[in-house]
């Protein structure tokens, strides 16, 4: 495992070994099958390019009336509990005793991709966001606290672990595109992002 640091924004390569990217994989069907996978649409009325679920006290949620955190799936039901085997995850890199309140999933299919944004809806922006790839490489690029500017890129394999907090709590980042197919833990091919964060 090795530790990089790309604009403040720690980058921890290696971090789930090839057995622990399994058991990570397991845990995430098992939450997808109490929450299925959805197709969200934008606040301007596009559907985004990927597939989406949760699981946590609250799920994040995007329509026509902008984007949000929700208690529950839009089936109705609950969101199932961020499995242990995630929430460990939180513990080793933040070191904090409070622990995320959403684990978002996002799968990214062939041709997903995931515009520059801020993850910003939450109350406390002094927590981090941590997020974990498994699956298909993802191209990562890291933008500035604010809109524009030259940005730089990593290539995301299974396994990674990134930190946003302090400093680069805010930057504007996304997902450029992925190597579809190139991985070899999901069968089908595809990446899926895991996304913890402290909601309250």
């Amino acid at each position: 495992m090795t530790k990089l640091i790309l604009r403040d924004v720690e980058i921890h390569k290696g971090f789930l070994d090839r057995t622990a990217q399994g058991e990570l994989l397991d845990a995430v069907r098992g939450v997808v099958a109490a929450a299925p996978l959805f197709q969200p649409d934008t606040p301007y009325g596009k559907p985004m390019s990927v597939r989406m679920s949760s699981a946590g006290r609250y799920g994040w949620f995007s329509d026509r009336s902008g984007y949000r955190y929700a208690d529950r799936h839009p089936s109705g039901a609950p969101w199932p509990p961020v499995p242990e085997a995630i929430l460990a995850i939180w513990d080793q890199v933040t070191g904090l005793a409070r622990r995320p309140d959403c684990c978002l999933i996002n799968y990214y299919g062939e041709g997903a991709r995931m515009g520059l944004h801020q993850d910003r809806d939450e109350a406390d922006f002094a927590w981090p966001v941590v997020s974990v790839s498994l699956g298909d490489p993802g191209l990562f690029r890291v933008g500035n606290p604010t809109r524009g500017g030259k940005t730089e890129s990593v290539w995301l394999e299974s396994g990674d672990v990134v930190v946003l907090g302090g400093p680069a709590r805010l930057v504007y980042h996304g997902v450029d595109r992925i190597k579809f197919g190139a991985g070899s833990l999901l069968p089908r091919g595809g990446r899926i992002n895991l996304t913890l964060r402290v909601v309250d």
